[in-house]
């Protein structure tokens, strides 16, 4: 079924996404703040853009969002100005920044009090898993409003799942990112460490990929890990932000999360190296400099 869409936010990660929705037949409405990337998108997909978040919701029933952190979902959603300013009832909103639970839930009863629908459905993929359609979605929310709205999710996901009430899609990517951020260490640890003791490292990472080592960090990145090229992914700058998110959650409920604070600390490293938009898999990057 054709659905009316307002894609908010359009950036490396929303940019294609909302472009997957128009290739899919929907009527798509986008919002961007930088007005040139909207004309952009409209220019490429043919699809029509706004001024603001409220003009956007006013012509969609089902709004999709995809900003940077909790202050600019705020943003964009409050105000005279934003989404909730122009969504009417029964429509779904669905929230694809990664930001903290406790944000998710306060937009959450927002939209309950005027009878919307909300979704918080972080994704993982990067802008490979973007540009080709292929995102995993963690979906936080109403059954309801999940099966109201799963078919445009579909436009850009491999995978997507309910996993229970609002704030538990990003719970879900927090644990997400933490699991990353071990392996990507662990990666660039076993990398240097066969690069120093004279190893042919193609080979070797041929060998153990098909075996119990092999992560999707390694199957995607060891190769530009190995020529020291960081420019194929999600950005140290936004890794940082995400792990800070679990870290200040891990505070709330008792959880220990040693590795994943050293290897923030290590971020930060790369940061200090001028890696501030280089891939995640940088990390090796502090071992070699």
């Amino acid at each position: 079924m054709v659905q009316k869409i307002a894609f908010v936010g359009l950036g490396v990660m929303g940019y294609p996404m909302a472009g997957h929705c128009k290739k899919a037949g929907h009527e798509v409405t986008v919002f961007n703040r930088t007005t040139q990337k909207a004309q952009a998108w409209v220019a490429e997909f043919s699809g029509s853009m706004v001024s603001t978040p409220k003009e956007a919701a006013k012509q969609a029933n089902v709004i999709l969002l995809c900003v940077g952190n909790d202050n600019d979902l705020r943003s964009v959603m409050l105000g005279e100005n934003g989404v909730l300013a122009g969504a009417s009832e029964g429509d779904i909103i669905v929230d694809h920044t990664t930001a903290s639970a406790e944000v998710a839930r306060e937009m959450a009863l927002l939209c309950a009090d005027i009878n919307v629908g909300f979704l918080d459905a972080p994704v993982s993929g990067g802008q490979a898993g973007a540009e080709n359609g292929a995102l995993t979605v963690m979906i936080g929310g109403d059954k309801e409003d999940f099966e109201k709205a799963k078919d445009v999710i579909d436009c850009y996901s491999k995978k997507m799942k309910l996993l229970g009430k609002a704030g538990n899609g990003q719970l879900a990517k927090m644990v997400n990112q933490i699991c990353i951020a071990g392996l990507v260490q662990g990666l660039s640890e076993g990398i240097n460490f066969g690069i120093n003791a004279g190893l042919n490292m193609e080979e070797v990472i041929g060998v153990i990929s098909k075996g119990a080592a092999q992560s999707w960090q390694m199957d995607n990145r060891y190769k530009t890990m190995i020529d020291d090229k960081f420019e194929f992914g999600f950005a140290v700058d936004w890794m940082r932000k995400d792990l800070k998110i679990a870290l200040d959650e891990a505070k709330k409920n008792n959880s220990l999360l040693p590795i994943t604070e050293i290897v923030d600390q290590y971020y930060g490293d790369v940061q200090k190296l001028g890696g501030k938009r280089w891939d995640t898999s940088s990390l090796i990057k502090r071992l070699r400099k």
